[in-house]
């Protein structure tokens, strides 16, 4: 069995706590009107079938800190196995990996993150004295397997962004181009693997956020507007009046969501999110509604430069080798992963893999 106390990292969990139990991050920017929140999600995996050397693999939020998102420490108990927690040397995706050998009758890893994270809104009307490394952006104008930023996906993106000018302008035109020609496709499984020349070519724009997200990407990539899409799960019930767009109860095994941004000089990183204004369209009570709902409306104004954040980011990781893996690369890290000498467990099948992820917030700043 191992076992590891709370670490953010790979060190040691900060001790500067106040005496309320609210870290004190949390308390100066209290008076911001932009409180942080706190959570903590538990993820347990129980490996039914083991064959052979059992392998799990867990994303954890995200290694480093932001304006909307920081740490608090991840704990882990790998039972009847080992486990460690490893980032990924491209795009510092956390990852705790626990191995299990032939003997174990019954895997199970647990792992419990703690974070805090605070909503995301963009003053387009004030510039930011900001800088990005000149490698991160380089990483986020790359093509991916799935991702291409060439043939059909840049012919796309420069027909979409003809006569604009500036970044923020181009992504807009992406942003209300995908709002009004793709769909939320309710028969793709999980939340789609993003193979975005594929909707290009057979245009077939249905999917899902890691379809609609990848698409963002993909086509702000290709006229050379660094992109990314953040990979994580919905944490709680959303505050903006959408039923849809929240997690509803503690159980969060089937929440995943990925979202986009965008870099902008000026701005910095400005988030959005097109794939859950589709998502509004189609799931917002009573469903199927028009383009012109006032949901609908309010939806598509406020997810250009906002994230509602009752949801935390795992990574922005893409073509990813699972540590101790010989099997192929994931398009990306959202989901349990796990892997027997029978090969690799379906992550989209939490009651087949059996994996549970649960949720709950600490503490309100």
């Amino acid at each position: 069995m191992d076992r590891r106390t709370f670490i953010k990292a790979g060190a040691a969990l900060p001790t500067a706590v106040a005496a309320s139990g609210l870290p004190r991050f949390v308390l100066a920017d209290v008076a911001a009107g932009n409180p942080w929140r706190i959570f903590e999600v538990t993820t347990r995996v129980d490996v039914l079938r083991p064959a052979g050397t059992t392998r799990v693999w867990l994303p954890v939020p995200l290694t480093y800190d932001t304006d909307y998102q920081k740490s608090l420490g991840n704990s882990w108990r790998a039972e009847g196995g080992t486990a460690t927690l490893v980032a990924d040397a491209k795009y510092h995706a956390g990852i705790v990996t626990a191995e299990f050998p032939p003997s174990t009758s019954a895997p199970a890893l647990q792992v419990v993150s703690r974070f805090a994270t605070r909503n995301r809104t963009t003053d387009f009307s004030k510039r930011k004295d900001v800088t990005e490394n000149s490698a991160t952006l380089k990483l986020n104008l790359e093509p991916t397997e799935l991702i291409p930023t060439d043939g059909i996906v840049r012919d796309t993106a420069m027909d979409i962004t003809k006569g604009e000018t500036g970044d923020i302008n181009k992504a807009r035109a992406i942003y209300e181009w995908m709002v009004d020609n793709t769909f939320r496709d309710p028969k793709v499984r999980g939340c789609g693997w993003g193979d975005i020349k594929s909707m290009l070519e057979t245009r077939n724009f249905g999917g899902k956020c890691g379809d609609l997200s990848a698409l963002f990407v993909g086509l702000a990539r290709s006229v050379g507007i660094p992109a990314r899409d953040l990979y994580g799960v919905r944490v709680a019930s959303s505050r903006n009046g959408f039923k849809s767009l929240g997690a509803n109860t503690e159980e969060i095994s089937k929440a995943q969501h990925c979202r986009a941004e965008f870099y902008a000089q000026g701005h910095g990183w400005i988030p959005v999110d097109p794939a859950d204004v589709r998502k509004v369209v189609l799931e917002e009570p009573p469903g199927n509604l028009a383009l012109n709902d006032e949901k609908v409306l309010k939806a598509r104004k406020l997810l250009f430069g906002y994230w509602e954040m009752n949801w935390v980011a795992f990574n922005d990781a893409h073509d990813v080798q699972l540590p101790g893996s010989a099997g192929p690369r994931i398009p990306y890290l959202m989901y349990p992963n796990g892997e027997t000498k029978q090969g690799r467990l379906d992550s989209l099948e939490p009651n087949d893999f059996q994996y549970t992820m649960t949720s709950r917030e600490l503490k309100s700043a």
